[in-house]
């Protein structure tokens, strides 16, 4: 059996580090070796069982006179399970041993330098600033590399992670505190993420980070004995303690001198500006193009870039489907690509789903467009019914005292209307921001003319058919609105118990999450024999009609038959027996109140029972006796309390954990109310739309939510679409009266009494002929309610075009062939858009949905203005303070009480504010982290690494530029010259292999595959190893191999920028508009110039790949055993031009001294050029 020796010192880090290992190849699949995992033993081996004198601990004894291995890093190498650490020879692999690499070089000697010596374990001769400054350089990589990444090598844990992670134990124990975490921020949280792993922590247990305050244990710990010390390493420290003599001799000589005369301070310099506010001043009319003819500034500058792209697209109109085609019915073999947004609310301004949203779509919008096909991405705008009206509410009662009643409601709707032309087009001025390329000249809203003549149409079609029908039914309703409100405005708060909640309308607190018992009498008997109900909702049992018990009660099987008497009421309440009924739940009976619960009005329809409504559509309560008469129903709560009390028949509260429904608008708590609406049967309509996906003639993507589809189909309900509002699409459905006396007056739930009408006259002339009497004596009342506001958004894809007008919009972009939304709306928006569009067109709206993740905050938390945690996109891309997030929360509608809370989370996730980050680098980051199927855990950091990319961007085209000098003309074509280097096919070979997995992965949806794929190409393959080899070639005297390098290089760059502008429109642009043309015929802007197709670059060359893959190879050999050896980047004095360690040395010296094409990646651990 094999035998690991380790120190039993708990602060030995190396021995750690393999334990850890041994943890994991105990979870995986056994370590990587093949063997079993080995037996541990915490003291070093026996001298008599090693060939050769005791190793250094951690060591591994394969088997009794097996082979040794020792070392942190080559035992926990081979106790990691395989394959864990990336495949073989694959990037990962290769990064993981640079990471490896990174932390036995630089983290390990600086950590230790920083910590020993606080903890009395070794003398230091430098100053204790000194090391920690020594740390804190060694730690700027992972910094910037943990920006972008949770782990250091793919999506989990790897050796990288534990070699680094077990290298700075000892500095988060004992040296970094509080203040210089903070510093560290990424690297904190990936310390702790790490740790908290269970492999870790079966080996680490809690570790706790150093607070500042603990005192450092000076007791010395076990002595470490040093390995041997080379004739080079000698000569180095001899220089040094020589160095220090003279230094501390000069510091002697200089404390003997009098002091100098106190000198002038420096007078600061002037002029120079921050590159990271870079802006462009030259004076551009709005739609002229911008003039890119002078320097490229030093740095890349999201406001210098940014500035006069969109006008100057908008203005050429190339966002339109008519461009470049002499119209949009011309036939286009490269097919149509129609899209219509997510109309959002006038009332809003964008947050971070709006984004995600709109970098998705906008991302596969211009990438169809520059495949040539006929493209249109359709705005539009919802009135959004109870939100905008609640808004113009408050703003008339603010500003003139006035409320919408006494204003009346013609006036009322004059005053939203002003309000949608002052505020309403603010969210379109926020999507030019996010540089979404929808034609405005096809912007819709759903109260224009032409949208509203098709919801007339959808409501009268649908009511002649039978499809849409009145009746009297619970719904949810909002006292506060005096209105029906949908599902999808209904917030579930979840309480754990007895809980008190603000309630609009009341001064005091309501008392929430208690489950009250009191007792019915029963009728006729003699020995005063009760049934014990509960309720969390007392004030309701004004409204009972009955108790119900289920049938198969032993317990109430005596009660058949009888009834109890409602102590209030002066009426008896029949005793029902109905299989809903909970046995096991408190006492087994319920009360049943048919008018204000759901399940109680289905038992109550089963047993034809009365359904009584005690409140009015302000929370008043009505049909009840006095002193309960026109309470508010929660006063009503408290007096019903002490009414069951004061006649014996309280029986006892406890706490209950329940769900309190409240709207999402007014924040009151939403009560089920009967009352006579208008309902779309839903039920064919939703197996129409089932079977389409089960025929595949509608593709649902993920697939998973495909389950989710055919649940809610299958067990629909039907929809109430009547709201009691003013703004809003008004119902075209009147009600009758007939004067004459052989027609009987209706009552509001008989449908017969209402006809429906595309005018008041033609609704005339249909009651006329329902009820055979003359047009004049019918008098029409026009229903006084709205639809609700998904009804016109569910039309919305045909609606857009004119529907039931035909129009040539209608003909070429109906169906459409894309929906992209959020799957929180998938029932709501989705399916219902589907049913009308096949019930109303006969045709689906859409061939595939595409639904993206849910975006949450940097720990998975939704996004909630009480946590402080809502990220405003305009922040990202501008920045803001800490200070300008705390004022934001001034200003919203949180209570007092929650924005110190806010506050503190503000602080928490944003203690230096929001840093400015750009357009491009949000929506580049936004779609790199879509993954389908999952919530996205948005860490601003990550944005902000994107920006770093930028700049990458930014100071690679700018030396490539002037590599290519400005007499450089490119060839008329892409195609390879026949001299180019080895170099030269291979990075041709890898940009074949970008252009096929960018194509591949927008057809899959697969977008965190295509910027994968963008980003690994411009940073690892353009920057990191191409530009360094064409450093000597372009400056060398073969000329015919130079000019093939150029023509590469700016083959690189102009296919580069087209494969990334779809996520980053700006900084392409800019860069592109940069680069000289290949023929005068080509487009104008990148946007409309055509995508690069695998057709167009095929020079896959493996040969190419395997010889330069070689070459990579031996550069990190080179680089592992100068690690080995514990070579320094300096090279050693006895080593000759041609040493192990000079070429990898060369290469890091050019990344310290700036020659390298703009700043060192992201924070990789290496460069991986050639050396």
């Amino acid at each position: 059996m094999s035998i690991l020796y380790v120190s039993p010192h708990p602060d030995a880090f190396p021995s750690l580090r393999a334990l850890i290992a041994a943890r994991y190849g105990e979870a995986g699949e056994g370590p990587g070796w093949g063997g079993a995992p080995p037996r541990i033993c915490l003291q070093p081996p026996p001298t008599s069982r090693t060939p050769f004198p005791p190793p250094r601990l951690p060591a591994l004894e394969q088997g009794p006179g097996g082979l040794w291995v020792w070392g942190a890093t080559a035992v926990a190498q081979l106790l990691w399970p395989a394959g864990l650490g990336g495949p073989g020879g694959s990037r990962a692999a290769v990064l993981v041993q640079q990471w490896v690499s990174y932390a036995d070089t630089e983290l390990i000697p600086a950590a230790c330098g920083a910590t020993l010596p606080a903890l009395g374990l070794r003398s230091s001769a430098q100053d204790p600033q000194a090391a920690l400054g020594a740390l804190g350089r060694a730690l700027s990589p992972l910094e910037e590399w943990l920006r972008l990444h949770t782990y250091l090598a793919g999506e989990a844990p790897t050796l990288a992670d534990l070699a680094a992670v077990t290298a700075l134990l000892l500095p988060f124990r004992y040296v970094l505190e509080p203040s210089a975490r903070r510093v560290w921020g990424n690297v904190t949280r990936w310390f702790i993420t790490c740790v908290q792993q269970p492999e870790f922590r079966a080996v680490l247990g809690e570790v706790v980070l150093h607070s500042g305050a603990r005192p450092l244990s000076q007791q010395p710990g076990p002595e470490v004995p040093e390995p041997p010390k080379t004739a080079t390493q000698l000569k180095k420290e001899a220089k040094k303690r020589e160095k220090l003599e003279k230094f501390q001799q000069k510091q002697k000589t200089q404390q003997q001198q009098p002091p100098p005369a106190e000198k002038k301070p420096k007078p600061e310099k002037r002029g120079k500006r921050d590159p990271g506010v870079i802006t462009y001043d030259l004076p551009t009319p709005a739609g002229e193009k911008k003039d890119v003819s002078g320097t490229m500034p030093d740095s890349y500058s999201p406001q210098y870039v940014e500035a006069a792209w969109y006008p100057w697209w908008e203005q050429q109109g190339f966002f339109k489907p008519e461009y470049g085609r002499s119209s949009v019915s011309a036939p286009n073999p490269r097919g149509i690509f129609m899209m219509c947004i997510p109309p959002p609310n006038v009332t809003g301004s964008l947050h971070l789903g709006h984004a995600l949203t709109n970098a998705i779509q906008d991302s596969l919008t211009r990438w169809h467009r520059m495949r040539g096909e006929t493209t249109l991405w359709n705005p539009g705008c919802d009135h959004a019914g109870i939100a905008t009206q609640v808004v113009v509410e408050k703003k008339l009662w603010r500003e003139q005292g006035l409320s919408r009643h006494q204003l009346g409601r013609e006036a009322f709707l004059q005053e939203v209307w002003k309000w949608k032309e002052e505020k309403g087009d603010r969210i379109y001025h926020q999507l030019k921001k996010l540089g979404s390329s929808l034609d405005w000249n096809r912007a819709c809203f759903t109260m224009d003319p032409k949208l509203s003549a098709a919801v007339t149409e959808a409501f009268v079609r649908l009511h002649e058919e039978g499809v849409i029908y009145r009746s009297t039914r619970l719904v949810n309703w909002s006292c506060s609105l005096n209105s029906a409100i949908s599902d999808i405005e209904v917030d579930k708060k979840e309480l754990t118990g007895r809980t008190l909640l603000s309630v609009p309308g009341y001064k005091e607190k309501v008392e929430f999450g208690v489950l009250v018992s009191f007792a019915y009498k029963v009728q006729g008997s003699d020995s005063d024999e009760e049934v014990v109900v509960a309720t969390t909702r007392i004030e309701t049992m004004l409204g009972d009609v009955a108790v119900a018990v289920h049938p198969k009660d032993p317990r109430y099987q005596h009660l058949k038959g009888k009834s109890v008497i409602h102590p209030f009421l002066s009426q008896s309440l029949p005793i029902v027996f109905d299989d809903f009924v909970d046995m096991e739940f408190g006492t087994g009976a319920v009360k049943i109140t048919p008018a204000h619960d759901q399940n109680d009005y289905e038992v109550g329809q089963r047993h034809g029972l009365e359904a009584i409504s005690i409140m009015d559509s302000r929370g008043a309560l009505i049909n009840v006796p006095p002193p309960f008469l026109g309470l508010p129903r929660f006063e009503a709560r408290k007096a019903v309390l002490e009414a069951l009390k004061e006649r014996g028949l309280f029986r006892g509260v406890e706490d209950n954990p329940m769900v309190v429904p409240l709207c999402n608008r007014s924040k009151d708590v939403v009560e089920p109310l009967l009352r006579p609406q208008w309902y779309v049967r839903c039920g064919e309509m939703a197996q129409a739309a089932s079977a389409a996906v089960t025929r595949g003639d509608l593709r649902i993507l993920p697939e998973a939510h495909q389950r989710t589809w055919h649940a809610w189909m299958d067990n629909i309900r039907d929809w109430c679409i009547s709201r009691q509002l003013w703004w809003g699409h008004r119902i075209p459905a009147y009600f009758v009266t007939v004067s004459d006396p052989a027609v009987p007056p209706g009552q509001d739930p008989d449908g017969r009494y209402w006809v429906s009408g595309r005018s008041e006259a033609e609704a005339r002339e249909k009651a006329a002929k329902e009820f055979g009497v003359s047009p004049d004596k019918i008098s029409l009342q026009q229903d006084e309610d709205v639809l609700d506001t998904w009804f016109s958004s569910g039309l919305f894809p045909f609606s857009i075009f004119g529907w039931p007008s035909q129009s040539e919009d209608l003909s070429v972009f109906y169906p459409g062939t894309l929906l992209e939304t959020g799957h929180d709306i998938l029932f709501f928006w989705v399916a219902r858009m589907v049913m009308l569009g096949l019930k109303l067109t006969g045709k689906l709206p859409f061939r595939e949905v595409y639904l993206h993740a849910i975006v949450r905050d940097a720990h998975g938390r939704k996004m909630s203005k009480s946590l402080g945690n809502v990220i405003d996109p305009l922040d990202v891309i501008h920045g803001v303070s800490l200070q300008g997030l705390h004022d934001q929360l001034l200003s919203s509608n949180l209570d007092p009480s929650e924005v110190e809370k806010a506050k503190e989370g503000q602080k928490a996730d944003f203690p230096a504010g929001i840093p400015e980050c750009g357009t491009d680098a949000l929506r580049f980051g936004l779609c790199a982290y879509t993954s389908q199927g999952r919530d996205i855990n948005l860490d601003v950091n990550r944005i902000l690494g994107y920006r770093h990319f930028c700049n990458k961007l930014w100071n690679a085209t700018k030396f490539a530029l002037r590599g290519l000098g400005k007499g450089f003309v490119p060839s008329p074509t892409s195609e390879p010259g026949g001299h180019e280097s080895l170099v030269d096919r291979w990075i041709r070979s890898r940009l074949t292999e970008a252009v096929r997995l960018s194509n591949q992965g927008f057809q899959a949806y697969d977008f965190p595959a295509v910027t994968t794929a963008q980003y690994s190409f411009w940073l690892y393959e353009l920057c990191d190893v191409y530009l360094e080899c064409l450093k000597p070639v372009l400056n060398g005297v073969d000329q015919v191999v130079a000019e093939c390098a150029r023509q590469t290089l700016y083959t690189c760059l102009d296919v580069g920028l087209r494969l990334l502008s779809p996520f980053m429109p700006f900084v392409t642009e800019e860069l592109f508009q940069r680069l000289p043309r290949r023929t005068l015929q080509a487009p104008p802007s990148l946007c409309v110039t055509p995508y690069p197709e695998p057709s167009e670059c095929s020079w896959k060359d493996p040969e190419a790949e395997a010889a330069m893959d070689l070459a990579l190879s031996i550069t990190r050999a080179v680089r592992s055993l100068r690690a080995d050896y514990n070579l320094t980047r300096i090279r050693p004095d006895s080593a000759g031009a041609g040493g192990p360690g000079a070429g990898a040395g060369q290469a890091a010296g050019q990344a310290q001294r700036g020659t390298a094409p703009g700043p060192a990646s992201a924070g990789a651990p290496r460069r991986r050029g050639l050396p």
